[in-house]
């Protein structure tokens, strides 16, 4: 492109707030990406494995990125250039392309076996609402009666023997003893195995494909928007009903609990240190936000680096919409993570339930069930498909964008619009079609979501080495942000190596040293 067109691409920041609003969402999108295997499921995990007490990690996790994931989208206004291609700009070893690079490489095969997870969530949540099989239905009916008769047995247990719970100690023994006989009658009949989530997660995924292929930027912004707060809403709403009864209240001393900077022993910090690689803008999405900035034309309308003064208003300008882009969606995605972890720890956490395997869908609908009671099942498994899906959705986009621009960084594609663009779409068609293999293959939905969890925390403190090298040796100094800022900076990026070299230590080191030991 000649830079007289790239010239006439250049665009005026807006100058009042309502205009700034109407600018925004790369970071829309990026929530939409986020409330689903973070939220719904890492998040809802950490609760249930480790009851309240974690809350102040899930909030910092959501906190402390937004630093990091705004120098990433401040390097790409000013330069023009993708992730990768800053990635690769980083000083050290270097074999066709750089260290960080090649570690990418490694990452996102196991960040695309994550989606797996996901679609598997939603093949799940439409096999309950939807059977297809008869071997279906015995499966859904023989798990809603275990996971009722848990849900009684454990908060019949909690509150034994305290008279202002008689009248719902009285509905909960009724509500055993129609599991009890619900499941007796299954007694010593071999259990059902049913491929529902598979053909639903089948379904689904050529769906998806076509919509990809054929759709574009404002229409994935709208989707994964209206999913995303119409969920957060009914979840939200949930949890404030959710106070109205006793026995499921979350109490000031819970709130308390969680906000004490307690660390507990065993599987619960494991789970929340995986968590806190997904929670709030992980890897994944500090590598794909920077690509949606592009698409949405905030590098454009700047336009190519210059010495005028025109150009550095429109880079402040845009910075700013920028700033206001990222800090509103982490408002939405912190809200909905602090609503989902605070139902996981009071239902899930009291109970005992762990969303895992085929019944993960099942047993995180079992937050819902004291305040929508009957109809908890329908109001619960619409959101989880919205939310789910919209991540789905969202993450293939956004990793059909990712790995378009890797093949060019790698010297496999020549780069040109024409090229870029044919690759995304294949992308589009290839990625959904290995994330439902990998589905298909493993069928543990939550370890896939939380093993992408793990390769994400050790990725985050590669990207805030990256994100150190873009302020200090890539930013205009004109564009120099304050000192306060580079504060928040540099406790951003020492947040992500606490949590990539925990993960490390714990996946690596730790193992080893046992080994040596027996």
């Amino acid at each position: 492109m000649s830079n007289n067109n790239e010239q006439a691409d250049c665009q005026k920041p807006p100058t009042t707030m309502r205009g700034v609003l109407r600018q925004l969402g790369p970071g829309l999108i990026i929530a939409g990406s986020i409330v689903g295997s973070g939220e719904l499921i890492a998040t809802t995990a950490v609760g249930a494995e480790a009851g309240f007490v974690l809350l102040w990690l899930i909030i910092i996790g959501c906190l402390i990125k937004v630093f990091v994931q705004i120098e990433f989208g401040r390097y790409t206004i000013m330069t023009g250039k993708t992730t990768l291609e800053g990635l690769n700009e980083v000083p050290g070893p270097r074999v066709r392309v750089n260290w960080i690079c090649w570690f990418w490489l490694i990452f996102i095969v196991v960040a695309l076996a994550q989606l797996g997870g996901i679609i598997g969530g939603v093949g799940q949540a439409l096999a309950i609402q939807q059977p297809l099989t008869a071997a279906g239905r015995e499966v859904n009916v023989r798990q809603d009666a275990a996971i009722r008769l848990q849900v009684a047995e454990s908060i019949a247990k909690r509150f034994d023997g305290q008279e202002a719970m008689a009248p719902q100690l009285e509905i909960l023994a009724k509500e055993r003893a129609s599991a009890e006989t619900e499941l007796a009658k299954w007694s010593g009949a071999e259990v059902a195995k049913s491929n529902d989530p598979l053909i639903w997660a089948v379904i689904v995924t050529l769906i998806s494909i076509v919509l990809l292929v054929v759709g574009r930027y404002r229409m994935i912004q709208n989707v994964s928007t209206a999913l995303v707060a119409t969920f957060t809403l009914v979840t939200v709403v949930n949890l404030l009903y959710l106070q109205l009864l006793p026995e499921w209240r979350v109490s000031w001393s819970d709130l308390i609990e969680g906000m004490s900077f307690h660390v507990p022993a065993g599987k619960g910090l494991v789970v929340a240190l995986a968590a806190f690689g997904i929670i709030g803008v992980g890897a994944t999405e500090l590598i794909q936000y920077p690509y949606w900035c592009i698409e949405k034309g905030y590098a454009k309308w700047t336009g190519p680096r210059d010495d005028s003064a025109e150009w550095e208003q429109r880079a402040r300008g845009w910075i700013r919409v920028l700033r206001w882009d990222a800090w509103c969606s982490m408002f939405v995605y912190t809200f909905a993570t602090v609503a989902f972890y605070l139902l996981g720890a009071a239902i899930l956490g009291r109970t005992g339930l762990d969303p895992d395997g085929d019944s993960m869908i099942r047993t995180l609908c079992q937050m819902y069930v004291p305040v929508f009671g009957a109809a908890a099942q329908i109001v619960f498994l619409i959101g989880a498909f919205a939310v789910l899906y919209s991540t789905f959705f969202v993450a293939t986009a956004s990793h059909a964008l990712v790995c378009a621009d890797a093949l060019r960084i790698f010297g496999l594609s020549s780069g040109e619009e024409k090229s870029r663009r044919s690759w995304i779409r294949i992308f589009c068609i290839v990625l959904p079609l290995l994330f439902l293999a990998s589905y298909a293959y493993f069928k543990a939905p939550k370890q896939l979501v939380l093993a992408g969890g793990f390769m994400g925390a050790l990725m985050l403190p590669l990207l805030g080495v990256a994100a150190l090298f873009f302020r200090y040796k890539r930013c205009d100094a004109r564009l120099t942000p304050t000192r306060l800022w580079d504060i928040g900076l540099w406790l951003s990026v020492t947040g992500l190596f606490v949590a990539g070299g925990y993960a490390f230590y714990t996946t690596v080191i730790a193992p080893f040293f046992i080994d040596k030991a027996g």
